[in-house]
C-alpha cells in the first residue's frame, strides 16, 4: 500500500502528463498535467478511446495500431522520443513528445504514456526559422544592393580615374605651354631691356625729357612682362612638386634691410619703407631664397596697392617658439566679402582697377610659407590698409 501510495503522488505531481489507457485503447486514468494539456477534466475522458485525445488521422487509425502490436508485438506504439500531435478539447492542436511503456500484471496488460508538451519549443523554432529566413532575405537583399553599389563605385572609379588621368594630362600640358612660354618670352624681352639699356646710353647728354619718359615706359613695361613671366614659372614649379626647400641660418636683420634697400628703390615717389626687428635673437633658420620671394611679393604689393607719400612697415620678430614676419601699408586694403579668396591662383579683388597684376603673387607666397612649415595670415580693410603677418615655428 505505501509503494501505491507513493507511485500515485509521483503520478499527480508529474510536471509531464501521464495517461495509462488499456489494453483496448480505454483511458483508465489521466494525471492533472494532462488534463491541463489536453484541457479536459478527469471524468471527461476516462473510459473513454484515447484516440479523444488524437487529431485525424492517428484518431482513426490508433485501435490499428494496438491491434497489430498486440497480436505480433510489433509496432511503434512502444518507446520513447517520438514527436507526435495532440487534440485539446477545443479541437487544437499542439505538438508534445510521446514515451509508451508496457505494463503486465499477470493476464492484464496496460500502457502508460508519458506526454512533454513541446509548444513552446515548437514555437520558439517556427519564431527562429522565420527569423532566419527573415535575415536571409535581408543579406540577400543587401547583398544585392551591395552588388549595385560596388558597380557603381566601380564605374565612379574608372570615371575619376579618367578624369584624373585627363586633368594630368592637361597639367603637363599647361607646364610645358607655361616653360615654353617663358622661355620663348624671355630672349626678345633681353633683347629689348638690352636695347633700352643702349639707348639710354646714347642718349645721356641729350635734353629730351620725352625721350627719358619714353624710355622709363620700355623699363617698366620690360619689368612687368619679367614679374609676370616669374609668377607662373613659380606656380608651374610649385604645382609640379620641383620647389624643394634648403634651410640654412642666415642673421634675419641683416635680411630684413637688404631687402628693404632692394624694394626702397622700386617705390613711388617719397613713399618710405621702415624696417625695425624686435627680440634678442637675429639668427634663423629657413629657406632664404624662398623667404625673399614671398617678403617681395608683399612689399612689392604694397608698393602698388598705396599711394605716394605712404609709410610702408615691414618688421620682423624672434619669440621663444616663433618666427614673425609682418608688412603693413595704407593703401587701398581689400573688400571683407573678398578675403576669403585672397589666396586663390590668379583671384583679384574688384578695387584694384587699372592697378597691373596677375594674381599669383600671394598664391605663390603661401605656396612657399606652407612649405617651410609656416602660416600666412591677412587683416585687411577698404581704404585702411592691409597687414599680412608670416609665422614660422622656430626649427
Amino acid at each position: 500500500m505505501k509503494n501505491e501510495a507513493l507511485l500515485r503522488a509521483i503520478i499527480q505531481n508529474a510536471i509531464d502528463g501521464i495517461v495509462i489507457i488499456s489494453d483496448r485503447g480505454l483511458i483508465e486514468s489521466i494525471n492533472p498535467s494532462a488534463c491541463r494539456l489536453f484541457q479536459y477534466d478527469p471524468e471527461e475522458v476516462i473510459g473513454k478511446n484515447i484516440a479523444v485525445l488524437m487529431p485525424s488521422p492517428d484518431r482513426e487509425n490508433h485501435d490499428g495500431y494496438i491491434s497489430n502490436y498486440l497480436r505480433t508485438g510489433v509496432g511503434h506504439i512502444i518507446g520513447y522520443g517520438r514527436d507526435v500531435l495532440g487534440r485539446k478539447k477545443n479541437g487544437s492542436i499542439f505538438p508534445f513528445r510521446l514515451g509508451v511503456s508496457e505494463v503486465t500484471f499477470g493476464e492484464v496488460r496496460i500502457f502508460a504514456g508519458f506526454i512533454h508538451d513541446l509548444s513552446q519549443q515548437k514555437e520558439a523554432e517556427t519564431r527562429l526559422m522565420q527569423y532566419t529566413q527573415h535575415l536571409e532575405e535581408l543579406v540577400k537583399d543587401r547583398t544585392v544592393s551591395l552588388n549595385e553599389t560596388i558597380e557603381e563605385l566601380t564605374l565612379a572609379k574608372e570615371e575619376v580615374s579618367q578624369s584624373l588621368e585627363k586633368e594630368k594630362e592637361l597639367g603637363q600640358l599647361k607646364s610645358r605651354l607655361l616653360s615654353m612660354a617663358s622661355h620663348e618670352f624671355r630672349t626678345p624681352l633681353a633683347s629689348i631691356q638690352l636695347s633700352n639699356s643702349l639707348l639710354e646710353r646714347y642718349t645721356e647728354k641729350l635734353e629730351d625729357n620725352k625721350i627719358e619718359r619714353h624710355l622709363q615706359k620700355i623699363k617698366n613695361a620690360v619689368s612687368n612682362l619679367t614679374t609676370i613671366l616669374d609668377d607662373f614659372l613659380h606656380v608651374e614649379k610649385a604645382e609640379a612638386g620641383k620647389i624643394e626647400v634648403s634651410y640654412a641660418t642666415f642673421d634675419l636683420t641683416i635680411f630684413g634691410k637688404e631687402t628693404v634697400e632692394e624694394m626702397q628703390l622700386l617705390a613711388k615717389k617719397k613713399q618710405k619703407i621702415s624696417y625695425c626687428h624686435t627680440g634678442n635673437e637675429t639668427m634663423v633658420r629657413l629657406d632664404k631664397n624662398l623667404l625673399k620671394n614671398c617678403c617681395i611679393n608683399l612689399l612689392s604689393n604694397a608698393i602698388k596697392y598705396s599711394g605716394e607719400e605712404t609709410l610702408i612697415n615691414f618688421s620682423t620678430q624672434i619669440s621663444a617658439d616663433a618666427i614673425t614676419i609682418a608688412i603693413q601699408d595704407n593703401g587701398i586694403g581689400i573688400p571683407q566679402s573678398e578675403q576669403k579668396h585672397l589666396f586663390e591662383a590668379f583671384f583679384r579683388a574688384q578695387n584694384t582697377g587699372n592697378i597691373p597684376g596677375t594674381g599669383l603673387g600671394l598664391n605663390i607666397v603661401a605656396r612657399y610659407v606652407s612649405l617651410m612649415r609656416g602660416t600666412v595670415t591677412c587683416h585687411s580693410a577698404e581704404n585702411e590698409g592691409t597687414i599680412f603677418t608670416i609665422t614660422f615655428p622656430l626649427l
